[in-house]
């Protein structure tokens, strides 16, 4: 079934919010929807090839990572062994709980699977990786699997971003930073006993009007979750999803000779933003983010303005947005906090979910 129709680029008229005027001029085109998949991550390639993704905890249908074929329809990627079920592949050949996607400067695509049994699980040994997909090829051209002394109980490896021969990883499970060698696939777990990293116990995640709530009850608490690195790579910018946002020199979490406490007398306050679904840099070096409170993507400038660059009920928790070589946004509406882990077991979903493109 051509869950698209005819055409798989039609415009949604935005509804602006009272307050919120420069949205009423804009016009977000749809990429692509399901009826089955959570797709909380998207990549995009030189050819517009578009990558999504989504981790089975949510009781997403399909395959873990996919491509959109011409006709917009996801097709397993890098093929169907790496998105099988089958336990007899193992959990290092096929994902288990992919969270993020991210393309790097040389044409592949990192793809993080937090290798979790489910949400607040625990990570099963040799599931919790990086899958490295050569795009040209669309073959996995390496897998590094993450060590058990940067695992903790309850780590949930959440996205990544590099600057130079480096790349960072966020433990939105077990507060920490993970720092990646890319040379010798080296890793260290830095910066646990900072409170930068650590979700504060005073500001909750309130989407609709509603605090989200964990499946205990509680209210909802993320830990180091989105992240970015600046432009010429000097700075790491990160945040526990409520945020507030921090910061810290790359020259000093790459310097293995710091002791914990020097290293984390390094970290500066950058940005009291609200809690945010996901981030994305163009390049002008304006930061792009999702207010989860609002249904908005919100723009950051160099010199600190911030603006409203669309704002509508359906980018309803946006999460892990990136740019085309266009300057186009792709903008994943994942709805996470309407998944049934997290409303008592009964899904709150609005299909379709959809993924929309927006010209800033």
């Amino acid at each position: 079934m051509n869950i698209l129709r005819r055409k798989w680029l039609y415009p949604v008229v935005l509804t602006a919010f009272a307050g919120l005027a420069q949205a009423a001029d804009k016009q977000l085109e749809v990429i692509a929807e399901t009826h089955d998949a959570i797709w909380n991550a998207v990549a995009v390639d030189d050819a517009d090839g578009v990558y999504v993704a989504g981790p089975k905890w949510t009781g997403m249908k399909g395959p873990s990572v996919s491509k959109l074929d011409a006709n917009r329809r996801p097709q397993p990627f890098p093929d169907a062994r790496w998105n099988s079920d089958n336990a007899s592949v193992p959990v290092s050949e096929r994902f288990i709980n992919v969270n993020a996607l991210h393309r790097d400067a040389h044409g592949q695509l990192w793809i993080v699977d937090a290798g979790v049994s489910d949400f607040g699980g625990h990570v099963i040994p040799g599931a919790a990786k990086l899958v490295v997909v050569d795009l040209q090829s669309g073959k996995a051209t390496k897998v590094i699997t993450f060590t058990s002394d940067v695992l903790k109980d309850g780590s949930y490896i959440d996205d990544i971003r590099f600057s130079g021969d480096h790349a960072y990883l966020t433990d939105a499970g077990v507060p920490g930073i993970i720092v990646l060698d890319l040379a010798s696939a080296n890793m260290r777990r830095v910066l646990d006993t900072s409170p930068a990293v650590r979700a504060p116990v005073d500001r909750d995640i309130v989407l609709s009007g509603k605090v989200v709530r964990a499946p205990n009850g509680e209210a909802l608490r993320v830990n180091s979750d989105p992240l970015e690195t600046s432009h010429d790579g000097k700075w790491l910018y990160f945040a526990a999803l409520e945020g507030p946002w921090y910061k810290i020199e790359t020259r000093w979490l790459n310097d293995s000779s710091l002791s914990p406490a020097e290293l984390a007398e390094k970290v500066e306050f950058w940005r009291d933003l609200p809690p945010v679904g996901g981030t994305a840099l163009d390049k002008q070096g304006n930061f792009y983010f999702s207010d989860l409170a609002t249904d908005t993507v919100k723009r950051l400038s160099p010199s600190g303005k911030t603006e409203t660059v669309a704002s509508d009920p359906s980018l309803h928790w946006v999460d892990a947005p990136t740019f085309d070589s266009q300057g186009r946004i792709y903008l994943p509406a994942a709805q996470v906090d309407r998944v049934a882990l997290f409303n008592g077991g009964v899904s709150r979903i609005q299909w379709p979910l959809r993924v929309y493109r927006l010209k800033p």
